[in-house]
């Protein structure tokens, strides 16, 4: 069972930056997949970014590009989402998802086992 905990979630103004963590409660996190994913109000979820299980690959969006940075300290089961350049269409609830895959490739695949509750970012104009 893998459990995951979001948090730095905050309100901020439109050109700000936030960084967002997710820690994982799994036996090797090193063999996890893992991804962020964000849901607007009145909107479908969509994938932001993901990270491979050793850090070696990497895949955003095509609206966070550029403005967004994914990353993860395996030897702190931890996962990061650094924002910079934030615009109000930003303004969702962030999800970190995992799923055991313990190459350092194949990004290709969004498809995750396991989600944590979320945590709300707000982008002010």
């Amino acid at each position: 069972q893998v459990q995951l905990v979001e948090s730095g979630g905050r309100w901020v103004q439109a050109g700000g930056s936030l960084k967002l963590s997710c820690a994982a409660s799994v036996r090797t996190f090193s063999n996890y997949r893992m991804g962020w994913f964000r849901q607007a109000p009145g909107k479908e979820r969509e994938f932001v970014a993901a990270i491979s299980s050793k850090g070696g690959r990497t895949d955003y969006a095509d609206s966070v590009k550029g403005r967004f940075n994914i990353s993860r300290d395996n030897a702190k089961n931890t996962m990061y989402l650094q924002m910079d350049s934030l615009k109000p269409e930003d303004t969702a609830v962030y999800y970190c998802a995992a799923t055991y895959y313990p190459f350092d490739y194949g990004l290709g695949n969004r498809r995750y086992d396991y989600w944590g509750q979320g945590t709300q970012v707000t982008v002010s104009s």
